[in-house]
């Protein structure tokens, strides 16, 4: 090895193959059933597909789209932001699109972060907000949401969460709806996420990519509570809510001046992608009501039949209120290792799943955790409740 050092920087020395691609590789190996990586196995609508057809034949976007994003999208966020949630954006100067989430996620944690910042995030956490915070020098500090097995659900513990901040502590970086437990913060949660982060003088960088995948209660974005406003990182995406995750349209909406910070930083990840589908995405934000409210039934049906299966299986499961994830427990099978016991499942009977420690620092709190995916069809789903049950 040169000069007696490894290759990989130690910032990222513990970050090795992500989880998802090994357990589809697995998934692929097998034969099984992939209920492991969040991906559906069915296009989104055609009408929106025929529009990223249309923009290629009319040679919209084939070479470098403008560095911000194509005005019709960026439009098209801002009036989404308004039309839903009554905030009023500027396209020219609050709204940033990226390739997907994922690099929305590293330019905002890339920019706003000096080497030493303390970042509170709500373990567990998707395995690239670690990686992200180490590649930006920041400290990461984990707030960890508890399993309530009387109620089937995960809670925060507000005092915890409070008592996480320290004069170091730079932002909170939150997730609601929350991949992988299906929390969805409620109205008094986020109020005094809110009132903490005004108190305390913190940034907040919010990940709503699940935003209309919510079943029980109602998605809030943080950016609309008081004092938020000048303060907050919100970030969405069209792979999750539109079935085209292939695509890598995502976005950041927030004041000016963090919007020309993080746009600092993205210039130099890809600049710009997706010339393209980038059009196509601007319409399916103006897709009807409608389209929503399918959805929504479409995946409640589909949590509802992986949820009941998997309970019957002899699991223990925590009924998610969005996104489509589901997590259970295994130790009612006897089974108190998830890394062991997904490595295994694909072989004794078909399916791949995820072990919710890799989302975990407290690996010893996520051990006998997995999470498995619903954004599969129906039969898909049906066929691999069958496989289960042979546990």
């Amino acid at each position: 090895m040169t000069q007696g050092r490894p290759p990989l920087n130690r910032r990222l020395a513990e970050f090795g193959t992500t989880i998802f691609a090994e357990m589809s590789a697995l998934a692929v190996r097998t034969g099984s059933i992939n209920l492991g990586q969040g991906f559906p196995d069915t296009d989104g609508p055609e009408e929106i597909r025929e529009a990223a057809v249309r923009a290629l034949r009319a040679g919209h976007g084939n070479q470098y789209p403008p560095g911000p994003g194509v005005p019709e999208l960026r439009t098209a966020i801002a009036d989404h932001q308004q039309r839903r949630y009554g905030l009023a954006l500027d396209p020219d100067t609050e709204v940033l699109v990226t390739a997907g989430a994922t690099e929305a996620i590293a330019a905002a944690l890339l920019a706003l972060l000096e080497p030493g910042d303390e970042v509170i995030a709500l373990e567990p956490y998707y395995d690239s907000y670690a990686a992200c915070i180490a590649m930006a020098g920041g400290s990461r500090v984990p707030v960890t949401l508890h399993p309530d097995a009387a109620t089937g659900t995960y809670r925060l513990d507000l005092d915890e969460l409070r008592a996480a901040v320290t004069p170091r502590t730079r932002l909170i970086l939150l997730n609601t709806p929350h991949n992988p437990t299906g929390t969805v913060l409620t109205r008094e949660e986020l109020g005094a996420i809110a009132a903490l982060a005004c108190e305390r003088d913190l940034l907040v960088v919010t990940d709503e990519v699940y935003e209309h995948l919510v079943f029980e209660g109602e998605h809030l974005p943080l950016a609309g509570f008081p004092g938020m406003r000048e303060r907050t990182v919100t970030i969405g995406s069209a792979g999750k809510t539109y079935s085209f995750t292939g695509w890598k349209v995502g976005w950041v909406t927030a004041s000016p001046e963090l919007v020309t910070a993080v746009r600092s930083a993205k210039q130099f990840l890809t600049y710009v992608s997706a010339g393209p589908f980038q059009y196509a995405v601007a319409e399916a934000l103006r897709l009807p009501d409608s389209y929503y409210e399918g959805l929504r039934a479409d995946l409640r049906a589909k949590r509802d039949l992986l949820s009941g299966g998997l309970s019957e299986a002899g699991f223990e499961v925590y009924r998610p209120s969005g996104t489509y994830f589901v997590t259970t427990d295994i130790r009612p099978l006897g089974e108190s290792d998830g890394f062991a016991f997904c490595r295994a499942l694909p072989e004794r009977c078909g399916v791949v799943a995820i072990p919710n420690a890799v989302f975990y620092d407290h690996r010893e709190q996520g051990a006998p955790f997995v999470r498995f995916a619903f954004c599969k069809r129906a039969d898909v789903l049906a066929d691999a409740v069958s496989r289960l049950k042979r546990l």
